[in-house]
């Protein structure tokens, strides 16, 4: 990256966002912080976008999906829950979405018949793998800005940055 496109980088307009809050003596910390969140927040918010808009789905049926992609043997409902973060409600009501357009399957688990297990079917698989692909794409594009060799610098040092949290007991 040239060094105007870094200084630019640096100097994000002062209203832009949640670095509006940032001012010349708040500790680097605290500026960081907000510049992550505002990133992340815009990423986000464009792959929320690109994915309404090329494959009509929201962003936490994409990452449903994914997660049951990652486990071709499947995740009970519960795991599914704890793994997005959100209510048994929450999974429960995309799970009877997904398995009547035919993208999920819901079966009883063998060692508890109370329980069920989802997993993708052949066309939940397929059409996974279709956004999946350009999902990369998407996020390549979106961090075109930086050099490898800043990527790979960033991706070390919030590793170090987790790293830290989990050591001091800051994040489950």
């Amino acid at each position: 990256m040239s060094t105007a496109k870094k200084l630019k980088a640096a100097a994000v307009p002062a209203g832009s966002g949640l670095e509006a809050r940032v001012v010349a003596s708040d500790h680097a910390a605290l500026k960081l912080w907000l510049r992550l969140l505002s990133s992340t927040r815009e990423i986000e918010g464009e792959i929320r976008k690109r994915l309404r808009e090329q494959h009509g789905v929201s962003l936490a049926r994409f990452d449903y999906l994914a997660q049951l992609h990652r486990r071709p043997e499947g995740l009970r409902m519960r795991e599914l829950s704890k793994a997005l973060m959100v209510t048994g409600g929450n999974v429960t009501g995309l799970t009877d979405e997904l398995e009547r357009e035919g993208l999920v399957t819901r079966l009883a688990d063998a060692a508890d018949r109370r329980v069920w297990v989802v997993r993708l079917t052949p066309e939940g698989q397929r059409s996974f793998e279709a956004m999946a692909a350009e999902h990369e794409g998407w996020i390549v594009e979106l961090f075109a800005g930086l050099s490898v060799p800043e990527l790979k610098q960033m991706y070390g040092l919030l590793g170090s940055l987790r790293q830290h949290l989990q050591d001091n007991d800051s994040v489950e």
